[in-house]
C-alpha cells in the first residue's frame, strides 16, 4: 500500500509555514508530522502539496493509494484504523476527513458513495499556526513514548542535577554538565549530537533534536521544542524551533513558533501577554486581516529565513513573514510581510538578490546547499505574497 499526505483546506491557516513545506513537515512535539506517520506506519510517505513545491516534495501514486491528511497528528489507534481501510472507506473527525482509500483507475473522489468510519477517540488537529506550541506538551509526551518505547536512555552524568530521572532520555553523543532538569512536570529528551551548556535550567517538557544545543546559563520552560541544529539561550517558554534557527543570547521568547533559518539578534524580546490581559488576535493570511485566537498567551509567529537585529521588541501576536529582515528601535507592525526589511521606522521591500546572497551564506554555514530548488521556492513565495507588501 502507497501513502500520501496532503495539505488540504488548513494549508492558508498555517501560512507563513506553508508557503515553504507541506503541512506534513511541520515540527510539533518532538517530530514532524510526516516523520511521525512513517514511524507508525513503518513506511515511507508521500506528499500533495502546492505545484511550486512539488520538485522538493513529489508525489509518488501508485495503483492503490490511501490519502492522509497531514493536519492530523496520528495514534497507534488511529494508524490502527487506516491499515486497515478497504476500497471505498474513508476515516472521518466530524466533517474532516483523516484518512481515505483511493485506487489509480478512479476518476473523482465522491465521499458520498464511500463507507465513512468515525474516528471517535480525542486526537491532535493543527488548524492554526498557534496550535503549534498550544499542542506542543501533547505531542512531546506522545513523542516521547514512541520514540523510547523499549529503548535505554544513556546515563545522567554526575553532575547534572534532576528530578524525574525516569521521563529523561539522553540519545547517544549527548553532552550535558552542571546542569539542571526537572522533569516531573513533563518529559525531557535529549537528542543525537545535543549540548546542554553549563548553568541550563530547564522545565519539561523539552524536545531537544539531533545537534541542537543550549546554551550557558539558559532558562527553559516546557512545553518548548529545540529543532535540529537549533541554538538557544536566554530564556523560553512553550516555544517551537523548527530546525537550524538561532536565538543564540538573552532576551525572552515565549508562547511562540520560529520556521528555519531564523536568527534573533542580541536581547530579542517578545510580549506574548496583552497589558489588558485581553484575547489575542493574530493575522489571518486566510481572511486577510486579524483573527481571534481563543489565547490570553500567544506571541511571535516567524516564517523561513527571517531575522531580527540586537535588541528587537515584538508586540504580542506578532506575524513574521518569509525572509524579512527586521531591525531599528521601536515595535515593528504586528504583521511583517515576506520580504520586508526594516522596522518599526517602516519597511521596503527586501529583493530577490539580496535573500537569494543571504539565504546560501547562512545555509553553507550547516554545510546545506542553497540550491536551484530552494531558490525556486523563494522565488514563487517572492511573488504569492507580493500583495501584502504595501508599505
Amino acid at each position: 500500500m502507497n501513502y500520501i499526505l496532503f495539505d488540504g483546506d488548513v494549508r492558508t491557516s498555517l501560512l507563513p509555514f506553508t508557503y515553504t513545506r507541506p503541512v506534513a513537515d511541520i515540527r510539533v512535539g518532538i517530530l514532524t508530522i510526516r516523520e511521525k506517520w512513517e514511524r507508525y506506519l513503518g513506511l515511507t510517505t508521500t506528499t500533495v502539496t502546492e505545484e511550486y513545491l512539488e520538485e522538493k516534495y513529489p508525489m509518488v501514486e501508485m495503483d492503490e493509494n490511501i490519502m492522509l491528511n497531514a493536519s492530523f497528528i496520528p495514534t497507534q489507534s488511529l494508524v490502527d484504523k487506516v491499515l486497515d481501510l478497504k476500497k471505498n472507506e474513508a476515516i472521518f473527525k466530524g466533517e474532516d476527513v483523516i484518512a481515505f482509500y483511493t485506487s489509480i483507475d478512479q476518476e473523482e473522489v465522491d465521499f458520498d458513495t464511500y463507507t465513512q468510519v468515525e474516528f471517535e477517540e480525542d486526537i491532535i488537529q493543527i488548524n492554526n499556526t498557534w496550535d503549534i506550541f498550544s499542542n506542543n506538551d501533547k505531542a512531546i509526551r506522545q513523542d516521547f513514548e514512541l520514540i523510547t518505547e523499549g529503548r535505554e536512555s544513556q546515563p545522567i552524568p554526575d553532575t547534572v542535577q534532576c528530578i524525574g530521572e525516569e521521563n529523561i532520555f539522553i540519545e547517544k553523543g549527548a553532552k550535558l554538565t552542571f546542569a539542571t532538569l526537572n522533569a516531573t512536570t513533563g518529559p525531557i529528551y535529549i537528542g543525537k549530537d545535543a549540548k546542554i551548556m553549563e548553568g541550563v535550567v530547564v522545565r519539561g517538557a523539552l524536545a531537544m533534536c539531533e545537534k541542537s544545543v543550549l546554551k550557558l546559563g539558559a532558562k527553559i520552560y516546557g512545553a518548548t521544542t529545540l529543532g535540529p541544529y537549533c541554538k538557544v539561550g536566554g530564556e523560553v517558554n512553550n516555544s517551537v524551533l523548527f530546525g537550524y534557527s538561532n536565538k543564540g543570547h538573552d532576551g525572552f521568547l515565549g508562547n511562540s513558533v520560529l520556521g528555519e533559518w531564523c536568527n534573533l539578534g542580541a536581547d530579542t524580546n517578545n510580549s506574548n501577554l496583552k497589558n489588558n490581559y485581553a484575547e489575542v488576535r493574530l493575522w489571518s493570511y486566510d481572511t486577510g486581516r486579524f483573527a481571534k485566537t481563543g489565547l490570553q498567551f500567544c506571541g511571535l509567529i516567524m516564517g523561513d529565513h527571517s531575522k531580527c537585529g540586537i535588541n528587537t521588541m515584538f508586540n504580542t501576536g506578532t506575524v513574521v513573514g518569509v525572509s524579512a529582515n527586521i531591525f531599528g528601535s521601536g515595535f515593528p507592525r504586528n504583521f511583517v510581510p515576506s520580504f520586508s526589511w526594516g522596522g518599526g521606522s517602516g519597511f521596503t521591500e527586501y529583493k530577490m538578490n539580496k535573500v537569494n546572497e543571504v539565504a546560501k551564506v547562512v545555509m553553507k554555514r550547516r554545510n546545506i546547499d542553497y540550491d536551484e530548488i530552494e531558490e525556486r521556492i523563494l522565488n514563487a513565495v517572492f511573488e504569492e505574497s507580493k500583495k501584502y507588501r504595501n508599505y
